[in-house]
């Protein structure tokens, strides 16, 4: 099938709109909430954004190699991870204005604060970096096989340690530091964060998901849902509290309405 962009109806499941994209992509995230849709296109090796609900392309940015992942900074920045480039590029206004170099294997980032939050999948550390000075602040071993992270509401950075089977606790303030760990049989992969219930959504793809209450100090098991086959990605809605699940072997969307 053609790459593309599809627009699904969050209530109903239903595809409301197709947009053809130039190449292949795995990530997506929002600039804000509603939109736009940060598209980084790692074929064609350039960031798009998409409006919301029309799904018209609004900017195109050329980063050089691969695109694989996209994060937005309170302040317009978009940051992008360039894995081929072994690259952390720096997007305003449509324009590349920054390119942190170094890096081995840049995969997940996530925004903390004003700061940005990389993960090295090859070198298997997490670093954090401050846009506005230009600078790497801090740099932290984040153990076997570090994959994807998110940042909560509480400022703590949510690692997913994908070849240790582990989810990982790291506070940025006052120092980037590890603080806790929980065992997470299963292949850990997917992740996405409610913070309307202060609840983590992590995908076990050996197995299924399982979902964690962040109110404590260490994550607190909470419920495990099955899942389609091979759960790479997770999202969920912030005013419903709904869970969805792609599968990477089948291109499946699931629905599901946590009972918790």
């Amino acid at each position: 099938n053609p790459a593309g962009l599809a627009l699904v109806d969050g209530r109903t499941g239903q595809v409301t709109a197709r947009v053809p994209l130039p190449g292949a992509l795995r990530h997506l995230q929002l600039a804000a909430p509603g939109g736009p849709v940060m598209v980084p296109d790692e074929d064609s090796g350039a960031l798009l954004t998409v409006a919301l609900p029309a799904g018209t392309v609004l900017t195109r940015v050329p980063i050089d190699h691969s695109p694989h992942d996209a994060t937005a900074i309170p302040d317009g920045t978009i940051a992008v991870t360039d894995e081929p480039g072994k690259a952390l590029v720096l997007v305003r206004d449509s324009q590349v204005v920054h390119r942190f170099t170094g890096l081995a294997q840049p995969g997940g980032l996530a925004t903390v604060g004003d700061l940005i939050a990389v993960i090295d999948v090859h070198d298997h550390t997490l670093a954090v970096y401050d846009p506005a000075r230009l600078t790497r602040t801090a740099q932290v071993p984040a153990r076997d096989g570090p994959t994807h992270l998110i940042a909560d509401r509480h400022g703590r950075l949510l690692v997913v340690d994908t070849g240790g089977n582990r989810l990982r606790t790291f506070t940025v303030v006052p120092q980037l530091r590890q603080v806790d760990s929980v065992p997470l049989p299963g292949t850990p992969y997917g992740i996405a964060y409610d913070p309307t219930r202060n609840r983590l959504w992590v995908t076990l793809t050996a197995r299924n998901q399982v979902g964690f209450d962040l109110t404590g100090a260490s994550p607190r098991e909470i419920t495990r849902l099955p899942t389609v086959g091979q759960p790479n990605t997770v999202a969920e809605d912030p005013d419903t509290g709904r869970v969805f699940v792609a599968s990477r072997a089948d291109g499946t969307l699931q629905l599901i309405d946590p009972p918790i």
